[in-house]
């Protein structure tokens, strides 16, 4: 009959077990000592999939979902459903690797034709969102006054900017009353929300600004922000000073550059480029982003662009992995 030696089985055991754990402990020391930005902190960087698509429906999510893996991007914001069933999507994105951390929801619709907005019932959206495996949603533009309408001969940025340049805040301030509703609702049903700023929320406005009458109307518990370094930049915000001033409310941020070769304005537009072409500071504003507790960090790239816009989003995805900071 065989003998069996005890001390030399747990000893075996010691040694797997031992081995097993190298790869663990190495990955960790790994990103400890690293000096690129996304290694040493653990997280990866997402794409607002705007930026690659537009708001256009998909037609194979399947495919795009894995050609954004492919770039090297860990996550996706969703600008709106892709013209698909939440399921769908979520299993799209299982099969691609890569994981759905946020959707952009309207608070009101643009157009009629518009998908999933907060005027549906907060259990509607609240299971889009669970089906999605989603509990961050982004409200991407404010309210839109109730005479909004783009005039013949007119363009979107043209009509929204005239549409908000004849607001006041008493329709800012509804504004933020629609937000706490929106955020309590969601936060009943175990979801975050935050507000997603442009430009034209910084437009001085009878002694004070859009932004500050939404900062200070809302409550910091049910509206979170996430925080659009371009628009910021583009509205002749310092983006890092804004960063730290808001901070721990920031939970994501649109990373995204621009040139400012017009100078900053508060029209909706911008002129933008490729991150590490413009005029952010990326080393710093990142090193505040963590300090601050930033969990999403989401790559976006305004229209127009000057080469492909895959190429683009795969030029932005080595900037940001190869950064040091």
């Amino acid at each position: 009959m065989m003998t069996i030696d005890r001390r030399a089985v747990l000893r075996g055991f010691g040694m797997a077990g031992a081995a097993a754990l190298v790869p663990a402990c190495a990955q960790e020391q790994q990103a400890a000592t690293s000096s690129k930005f996304f290694e040493r902190i653990g997280k990866p960087i997402g794409l607002q999939l705007y930026a690659l698509v537009g708001q256009d429906p998909v037609a194979d999510p399947a495919a795009l979902f894995a050609q954004v893996a492919g770039m090297g991007y860990g996550e996706i914001e969703l600008p709106n459903l892709l013209g698909q069933e939440p399921a769908a999507l979520k299993a799209a994105a299982d099969a691609a690797g890569i994981t759905l951390s946020s959707l952009h929801v309207p608070a009101v619709p643009f157009v009629p034709s518009d998908g999933l907005t907060f005027q549906a019932e907060p259990d509607e959206v609240a299971a889009a969102a669970n089906a999605l495996g989603i509990d961050y949603l982004v409200i991407p533009f404010p309210v839109l006054p109730g005479d909004f309408a783009i005039g013949e001969g007119e363009g979107f940025p043209e009509a929204i900017s005239r549409t908000f340049a004849g607001s006041g805040l008493d329709h800012w301030r509804a504004t933020a009353d629609r937000f706490n509703a929106i955020g309590r609702a969601m936060k009943d049903r175990g979801i975050t929300v935050a507000y997603h700023n442009h430009n034209l929320e910084f437009v001085p406005l009878e002694g004070t600004t859009p932004w500050a009458v939404l900062m200070d109307g809302t409550d910091p518990e049910l509206v979170q922000v996430q925080l659009d370094l371009g628009w910021v930049a583009q509205a002749g915000i310092d983006p890092l000073a804004e960063l730290r001033r808001l901070a721990p409310r920031v939970t994501s941020l649109h990373v995204k550059d621009l040139t400012l070769a017009d100078g900053t304005s508060y029209y909706f537009g911008m002129n933008p480029t490729e991150l590490g072409n413009g005029v952010m500071d990326w080393k710093a504003i990142l090193s505040a982003a963590e300090e601050a507790g930033v969990v999403h960090y989401f790559v976006e790239q305004e229209p127009p662009f000057a080469i492909p816009r895959e190429e683009a989003m795969q030029k932005n995805a080595d900037f940001l992995l190869g950064l040091e900071a």
